[in-house]
């Protein structure tokens, strides 16, 4: 148990700003055994974005709401899949071979692609949570936050699962990072990643597991556009993959809701 909890903490001081206690360290091995608690840490960020909505609505505007929660996440997670997104867009956006594509998102600048995808990736999901936020009530909108982040996290652990790790070498920006993980620990993420969503739908409707299958899909079309352009995922991709899967959630969520 005392190990799962140091497990648990190096996910926390991994992905997110949260502190933890002095003796939780970047161990390498600690980091690819944390990759199942992936799920949990958007159990976490997507309940810090819940509460912040539902207090600064209360004292404010949805608009002023939605800005202040996604600051809020970002500040939790000192914006660490956004910088993935963004080095992404640069990276395959500027890049036409392997060698350029890794060492543009090795790159701590963001050029022309990553601003103007970091810009439309925000001013999407913007306009997707405020028309989120009056279709249902506190408790299902709740849900849908935590499960959005949670199964987001998910679709990028499986990415870590059924892929491979493109960077062999020095020329990694961040290291240690997740390279592997065992059958087991994606089953325990499985379990973690969708119990948010089972709770969503069992309060709503079964027509919403639908949104599993776009996401599913697009997670299978960025794994293997990743490995044609790379030969696998980066830390960038996987950050990529969340935020991407994210707007996929909210987008399908309202696009279901709308025929029911």
């Amino acid at each position: 148990m005392k190990e799962q909890v140091k497990i648990f903490l190096t996910a926390v001081m991994f992905y997110t700003r949260i502190p933890c206690p002095t003796w939780v360290d970047h161990s390498p091995d600690y980091i690819n055994k944390c990759t199942k608690y992936f799920p949990l840490i958007g159990w976490i960020v997507g309940i810090v974005f819940s509460i912040s909505f539902l207090i600064f609505n209360y004292l404010f505007n949805v608009e002023i709401a939605i800005v202040l929660s996604i600051l809020a996440t970002i500040l939790t997670t000192g914006a660490f899949h956004e910088d993935g997104f963004a080095d992404v867009c640069d990276g395959f956006g500027g890049g036409w071979t392997k060698e350029k594509i890794l060492e543009i998102m090795k790159d701590s600048r963001v050029g022309t692609y990553g601003a103007v995808g970091l810009l439309i990736n925000l001013i999407l999901k913007f306009f997707l949570i405020l028309k989120l936020s009056p279709i249902t009530n506190s408790y299902n909108l709740i849900f849908i936050f935590i499960s959005a982040h949670a199964l987001s996290r998910l679709m990028s652990v499986g990415i870590i699962y059924f892929g491979e790790y493109a960077r062999e070498d020095a020329s990694s920006k961040v290291k240690p990072i997740a390279v592997a993980m065992s059958k087991s620990d994606f089953m325990i993420a499985i379990i973690i990643g969708i119990t948010p969503f089972l709770i969503l739908i069992y309060s709503t409707q079964m027509m919403f597991l639908g949104i599993l299958i776009p996401m599913i899909l697009f997670v299978i079309y960025l794994k293997k556009y990743f490995e044609k352009w790379i030969g696998g995922y980066t830390g960038d991709c996987l950050g990529c993959t969340q935020q991407v899967t994210e707007i996929v959630f909210y987008l399908i969520f309202l696009a279901i809701w709308k025929f029911i």
